[in-house]
């Protein structure tokens, strides 16, 4: 009973660690199998959704277990990710005890996520990357730059305090936009509408649009949803932000620099 225990432990911790750094629905639930398979537990089910996990082994036999597991959505983190995958390869070659699994699982999971610095000039220079594609001038582009800086000190900001992911959404839309109107109504020759969308890039939730489009073509259709619909709610937010400063700007200030 202990030994199965442990074993559907270590794959279920394993799953867990993959889907909340951003790992696809279907590549979890293989992950799970084959460390099961891996450690010899040839009865077994597995069903996994992009929240949640629920596996159980040895269902016909004394030594029986099942697990449930929550997993909230989070942050990408490809860092971990690969060291994850890396891990699974050597169970699966038999090149990796259990104990040793367990401690290489422990680093996996606390790789860092880089220094904040780092994390907001690639950040900015997205933004600004993002702002002349869509038809900026390079002034914009270095506006956006500054302003994508700041608003990944703000994420981080709010991240401290535990916020809800709809209320930072639109408490970092919303920053964005005031920052590039103040910018013009101090006179600085911008196109405040691409300095928007350059800047509020990092807020738009590219990956959980694209992974649930590819759940719903590997037949996962909750899984897909649920990723969807996190994806239109985050968009909802963002406009919230970026439009109640635009209509808020505009009763103050006539209109007339949106004209």
């Amino acid at each position: 009973m202990a030994v199965t225990k442990e074993i559907l432990a270590l794959a279920v911790e394993m799953g867990d660690a993959l889907l909340r750094n951003g790992a696809e629905v279907y590549r979890v639930e293989d992950t799970v199998m084959h460390i099961l398979e891996a450690y010899e537990i040839e009865n077994y089910d597995v069903y996994v959704l992009s929240n949640g996990i629920f596996a159980s082994a040895n269902e016909d036999r004394d030594d029986a277990c099942s697990m449930i597991r929550h997993v909230p959505l989070g942050t990408t983190h490809l860092g971990r990710i690969a060291a994850l995958n890396q891990l699974s390869r050597e169970i699966c070659s038999h090149e990796c005890s259990l104990i040793d699994a367990w401690t290489r699982l422990d680093d996996c999971k606390t790789i860092s996520f880089g220094k904040p610095s780092v994390h907001a000039f690639f950040c900015g220079l997205g933004c600004g990357c993002f702002s002349y594609l869509f038809g900026g001038t390079p002034l914009d582009a270095v506006i956006s730059f500054l302003v994508g800086m700041l608003l990944k000190v703000f994420l981080f900001r709010l991240q401290r305090h535990k916020n809800s992911k709809f209320i930072t959404n639109i408490l970092g839309s919303a920053m964005v936009t005031l920052l590039s109107l103040v910018l013009l109504t101090l006179g600085a020759p911008i196109l405040y509408d691409k300095v928007i969308i350059g800047s509020i890039m990092p807020l738009v939730p590219g990956i959980a649009l694209t992974t649930s489009i590819r759940d719903f073509f590997n037949g996962d259709y909750l899984s897909g949803a649920i990723h969807m619909i996190d994806a239109v709610l985050t968009a909802f937010c963002i406009a919230v932000g970026v439009g109640a400063v635009i209509t808020i700007y505009r009763f103050v200030m006539g209109g007339a620099l949106l004209a």
